[in-house]
């Protein structure tokens, strides 16, 4: 009789992997692959998404993207905006800050002949700051082979005086295997001592809320200096090379 149940359970167990799917059904519809990032915080979430091709090649024809806070299931939904129902992204705005419930969003992807597949991806919006890059990054000579560096918060960022951002720089000098990094400040402005006449240099800025809530933005768009035989400093931006 124990014998018998062994047997019984093993082939039980080896059947759990194909329970539910018959040898030729059709394959259940790609789910949307989501993520979502508090650049604008705390204004609003941007949550954005992709959804593999079938193997016949057939997509999604639309979405429909609503978001709950806290994980009840009866918990009131409330549409995160798209500009259309084929969009591929949508926004949260009046986002409720330094609360530890998190938002539940749910993408469901709408394929042909009325089949669905949907995506549940919880978040606390402090977790998923990530402001975009600093902008307009300069350079400026100084006497004494230095070089004075500034730069402006990403205008993506609304209120940088209630919610104020740090910022690391990274530079090299052309040739160099790897970057020296300065920081965090808070200042808007940096002066890197020390510099070799007659080099080039790659200088890129990376904000991050000043509470270290979330991730550092990636970096900037390259600013690149290059001293000339005369002594003279020449910067420039959008330089491609220089910085690898």
């Amino acid at each position: 009789m124990v014998q018998g149940l062994l047997l019984t359970l093993v082939l039980w167990a080896s059947c759990l992997p194909c329970h539910g799917k018959e040898e030729g059904s059709p394959a259940a519809p790609a789910q949307p692959r989501v993520r979502c990032r508090a650049s604008r915080y705390p204004v609003a979430v941007d949550c954005m998404w992709t959804v593999p091709l079938a193997a016949s090649g057939t997509g999604p024809t639309s979405f429909i993207s609503t978001y709950r806070l806290g994980a009840a299931a009866q918990g009131e939904n409330w549409p995160c905006h798209q500009s259309t129902p084929e969009s591929t992204h949508c926004n949260i705005s009046d986002i409720l800050i330094f609360s530890l419930v998190p938002y539940v969003l749910n993408v469901t992807a709408m394929y042909p002949g009325q089949t669905s597949s949907s995506t549940f991806l919880h978040f606390v919006p402090e977790h998923i700051i990530k402001p975009d890059p600093p902008e307009r990054v300069r350079l400026r000579p100084l006497p004494g082979h230095r070089l004075g560096v500034q730069w402006e918060a990403p205008h993506t960022w609304p209120h940088p005086e209630i919610f104020p951002l740090k910022y690391w720089i990274r530079y090299k000098r052309h040739g160099a295997a790897h970057f020296r990094k300065v920081g965090p400040t808070e200042a808007t402005s940096f002066t890197i001592r020390a510099t070799k006449p007659h080099s080039r240099y790659c200088i890129q800025v990376s904000a991050q809320d000043l509470t270290d809530s979330g991730h550092p933005s990636d970096w900037s768009v390259p600013a690149v200096v290059t001293g000339t035989l005369d002594g003279q400093h020449r910067p420039s931006t959008h330089l491609k090379g220089l910085c690898l």
